[in-house]
């Protein structure tokens, strides 16, 4: 960081053109902001040349070149706000039962079949095996949320399926790859009804258990139903410290309360009223491999878990972007924090390349993490190494398509423009009264050496007085781009608009999911 930075008040938070939400323009509400040049805060080694020639040329080999269009599309003037479209409901029903609650669907009803079929008392070995029925269902849900199967996952369909096979199967994989959250929730709740049962159970047959594995089985059963509600919708999106600190310590302790319940229960002999402290038959037991699991696939992303440094550009007092070292590939997003193992908060990436020297962080003040990036810009932050994947990461698997963000969304879209040559980019708006002065030289250079004009549609809400009509400019676009799928990040208001335009319009889209859990463990 730049010794030259003077302290500066409580960073603001977003106002309504920022949020993509202003309809008229209002001059005396831009952005004022004081000298630039002592303000900025820029890298050391990119003070004389912001753009070195080596990294450029990196980023530059993994492009392929873009055939050059005759006429860029020119954006229609902004239009007055009419009123709003009505929505039919089968497209609204179409929206809410995605492919992730499809996949909870699936995952909930096979169980229940089975559960049913248990407690009736029809299925003798779920009975005698009530517990492992439990775990495995845990296993499968920590296993897809682990970030480092994801990235094989994404990696094997990316490298298998890209381009060639048709283009509903490919929208099959990138939809089932988004919302393999759906199965990490379908598999949770299941395990917690089978669990219950097993808990249930054992205090049916008190009179041969042992008093400690009572105890422990309810702490189990108590400490797993209160992670799980932790991560609720409604908990998660407003009170996103009281999901992690519960969904994350409380998970932690559920899961030593696991192995002591398990542990327990295959030593304890109810015949002989004895602790069979044998290690063969302990390792014979399949619950016990399945705890194993859980406990691997917890464990294995903290160990690429580092504390590394960090260069912060403040072009605007509502942006931080934060400058980590090395190239990442396209569609990655990572976590940071000012701790080891506590409030992390998840940001889209933005490089060059693999290849680059750099990547970067768009951190818009939100909350109090972000605004204290402004505040109190931090030397280091812990991040961890192994990026997990995001949905633009398919955008290899389709032959052209539209990546469309507002605000700083751009952080989640501008790497797949940049590595992507078929991709085009639509952003809006651009806050403040440019897009470099909200977004810094550093992030409006990757823009315009990367993205050709033919590729780009900027728009500025408060320098072109209001939004523009974005499904009359997405529909032309993607005809006129011969695009196969638009991927669209942007808040809740604008990605629902765009979502239900592009379902009645009948263009494959991706949006931003706010219904599911980031899966952190």
């Amino acid at each position: 960081m730049s010794s030259e930075i003077t302290p500066r008040g409580a960073a603001p938070a977003y106002d309504e053109a920022e949020r993509g939400v202003l309809d008229i323009h209002n001059r005396a509400a831009e952005l004022t902001f004081r000298d630039e040049k002592k303000e900025l805060s820029y890298p050391k080694d990119e003070k004389k040349d912001l753009y070195p020639k080596d990294e450029k040329e990196l980023a530059v080999a993994t492009v392929f070149p873009v055939p050059a269009k005759k006429d860029a599309y020119v954006a229609p003037k902004p239009t007055a706000k009419g009123p709003k479209k009505k929505v039919s409901n089968w497209i609204l029903f179409k929206l809410w039962y995605n492919t992730y609650r499809k996949l909870f669907t699936i995952c909930f009803v096979i169980n229940m079949i089975g559960f049913g079929f248990a407690a009736s008392g029809h299925w003798p070995y779920a009975i005698r095996y009530t517990g492992a029925f439990a775990v495995a269902n845990f296993n499968v849900a920590i296993l897809v949320r682990n970030e480092i199967f994801g990235r094989i996952l994404y990696g094997v369909i990316n490298t298998l399926f890209a381009k060639w096979p048709p283009l509903w199967f490919r929208l099959g994989c990138t939809s089932v790859l988004q919302h393999l959250g759906g199965i990490h929730s379908g598999c949770n709740v299941s395990g917690i009804i089978w669990l219950t049962l097993k808990v249930v159970d054992t205090y049916r047959n008190h009179s041969h258990e042992h008093n400690a594995i009572l105890t422990v089985g309810l702490l189990t059963n108590v400490a797993v139903i209160v992670t799980a509600v932790s991560a609720f919708p409604w908990v998660r999106n407003t009170h996103h410290n009281v999901f992690e600190r519960h969904h994350r310590f409380v998970g932690w302790t559920a899961l030593f309360l696991t192995w002591g319940f398990t542990i327990m229960g295959d030593l304890w002999d109810t015949t002989t009223q004895t602790w069979a402290l044998n290690g063969r038959h302990l390792v014979r037991q399949q619950d016990f491999w399945y705890v194993m699991g859980m406990t691997t696939w917890i464990v294995l992303p903290w160990i690429c878990t580092r504390d590394v440094p960090v260069d912060i550009e403040l072009p605007s007092p509502k942006v931080a972007i934060v400058r980590f070292k090395r190239g990442m590939q396209q569609g990655l997003l990572g976590r940071i924090s000012r701790s080891a193992v506590k409030e992390y908060h998840a940001f889209g990436i933005i490089s060059e390349g693999p290849h680059a020297k750099y990547h970067y962080m768009i951190c818009g003040v939100q909350g109090d993490f972000t605004r204290s990036l402004v505040n109190d810009p931090p030397r280091t932050l812990w991040t961890r190494e192994l990026k997990f994947a995001g949905v633009s990461n398919t955008s290899t698997l389709y032959k052209r398509g539209i990546r469309i963000c507002t605000g700083t969304g751009i952080g989640a879209a501008l790497s797949t423009c940049i590595q992507s040559p078929y991709c085009c980019h639509l952003g809006r708006p651009f806050v403040g009264s440019d897009q470099e002065k909200t977004f810094g030289p550093t992030i409006s250079g990757l823009i315009h050496r990367h993205v050709e004009p033919e590729r780009l549609l900027l728009w500025d809400s408060k320098v072109r007085g209001g939004r523009p009509d974005t499904m009359k400019i997405l529909r032309e676009v993607y005809h006129s781009w011969q695009a196969e799928v638009v991927f669209i990040t942007s808040n809740y208001v604008g990605n629902s608009e765009m979502m239900q335009g592009c379902k009645e319009s009948g263009i494959p889209c991706f949006g931003t999911l706010w219904d599911f859990t980031l899966g952190i463990a």
